[in-house]
């Protein structure tokens, strides 16, 4: 039979040091608020119920984060790690085990979650505690002459051999939930930080002579609180570089694994190579072969095999065909679709456009809500005018078009199929198929005209 899972997040706290306005568990690792983190590793564990307990900035947490799977509770004011979860008791079921985690520890692995999981039975608490050279700021773990767990010990609260423990806990543990309903209402807050303290429950079950079972993650930073700024940037690289591993285990060539940064989920096919200080925002694909340049910034972008993108280009919302290369100094804005072989160069902009296969602009262009054909040269600064002042409006370049530079086509209009329009027009009307189009003043040369010159200073 399967056990009842309940999973209480702890994310009330005020993060004093992070200096900010912002609930702590909201500032951002990844892309993503901490929390948010925190609840897709829950998820994975596929509980049955799902608390998260929240003070500090109000309803700004539960408004950012949403989640119709999960119960809210308030705790206010914020009185200690007991006190927390004292506020969700009514949403543990007595029979089931809960699983305690915290809002601002983000990084720890689902399979750590389930090897404490497995820790825990019918009368034995499981704790997820970690060995650390430095365990200053930690409560200590406790154990007897046999190496059961007595206690935990608060280092605010320790004494000078107490602190000298180095296997401290993380605060991350499993407890029959039947146990949580009688312990917490037992707790008292008689300690150094008047709080009512979580961890006292493990004096209690051991004088229920209940087991005290512990696991230990693979990786110490699995167990990584972020307190302040400093943490939440070295928690981001560690993150950044486990990402990094992961890729260059799969087949993924990266110029420097410790300059990459992944905020979302990205995929790579075979053979993809990503040079240094790339960044990948919400789902990003990459197909076989594709080369992304040196910091550029892809988003919520798909790009088909054999593609390249060249250095310090910026593209959102796009997806393209295969063998495309963008940039250098590229931006492909949301709307875009580039079908296979079409080249885009530097300096330019296209948004919400549909590009023909074997198309080019190559320099200095701006392409905006444009439908443009097969076999289409786009001359350097080329400019689509499609905004009124009020109203977008949409170009048509029809396949095997030639647009000479310094091109504006003013929307709405089409260049038919064929058609070539001269360098510098200004196209208002319709071009028929398989002429050329020029829009151009009379070009007027003025005799004996001199150039202005400076007056001289008084």
């Amino acid at each position: 039979m399967k056990t009842h899972l309940s999973v209480v997040v702890l994310a009330a706290g005020l993060g004093k040091r992070m200096r900010s306005d912002l609930p702590k568990v909201l500032h951002v690792l990844a892309g993503k608020p901490l929390l948010a983190h925190v609840l897709e590793t829950a998820r994975g564990l596929r509980p049955d119920r799902l608390c998260v307990v929240y003070g500090h900035g109000g309803e700004a947490v539960p408004k950012t984060i949403g989640g119709e799977d999960i119960a809210w509770v308030r705790q206010e004011p914020q009185l200690g790690t007991g006190h927390a979860v004292l506020q969700a008791l009514p949403h543990l079921d007595p029979q089931g085990i809960t699983l305690v985690l915290y809002g601002d520890v983000p990084l720890t692995l689902p399979q750590t979650l389930q090897e404490l999981l497995g820790e825990c039975g019918p009368r034995q608490l499981g704790l997820l505690t970690v060995n650390l050279p430095d365990p200053h700021g930690y409560g200590r773990i406790v154990r007897n002459k046999a190496g059961a767990v007595t206690g935990i010990v608060e280092e605010k609260d320790a004494s000078a051999s107490q602190r000298r423990i180095q296997e401290v806990n993380t605060g991350i543990m499993v407890v029959p939930s039947r146990y949580l309903h009688e312990w917490l209402h037992r707790l008292d807050n008689r300690n150094a930080q008047s709080e009512y303290y979580l961890t006292d429950i493990v004096a209690m079950a051991v004088k229920a002579k209940l087991k005290i079972a512990t696991a230990h993650p693979a990786h110490a930073w699995e167990t990584l609180g972020v307190n302040s700024k400093t943490q939440l940037a070295e928690l981001e690289r560690i993150f950044q570089r486990e990402t990094a591993v992961r890729f260059m285990e799969a087949g993924v060539g990266l110029a420097d694994p410790g300059r990459l940064d992944v905020r979302g989920e990205l995929s790579c096919g075979r053979d993809v190579f990503i040079d240094v200080g790339c960044v990948f925002e919400g789902t990003v694909t990459l197909g076989d072969g594709v080369k992304v340049g040196a910091y550029s910034l892809l988003k919520n972008a798909a790009l088909g095999a054999g593609s390249e993108v060249l250095p310090y280009t910026l593209i959102e919302q796009c997806e393209t065909g295969n063998r495309c290369r963008i940039g250098p100094y590229a931006r492909i804005r949301p709307g875009t679709r580039l079908a296979d072989d079409v080249h885009v160069g530097n300096f330019v902009e296209i948004k919400n456009s549909q590009i023909g296969s074997n198309s080019k602009a190559n320099h200095l262009s701006y392409i905006g809500d444009a439908t443009v054909g097969r076999e289409v040269n786009v001359g350097a600064g080329t400019i689509t005018c499609n905004y009124d002042g009020a109203n977008k409006h949409r170009t048509v370049i029809e396949d095997d078009v030639f647009i000479g530079s310094d091109t504006a086509l003013v929307a709405p209009v089409t260049v038919a199929r064929g058609a070539t329009i001269g360098a510098g027009s200004t196209v208002t009307k319709d071009a028929p198929p398989g002429q050329l189009t020029v829009s151009r003043a009379k070009q007027v040369s003025i005799p004996n005209w001199k150039r202005p010159t400076k007056k001289p200073k008084s």
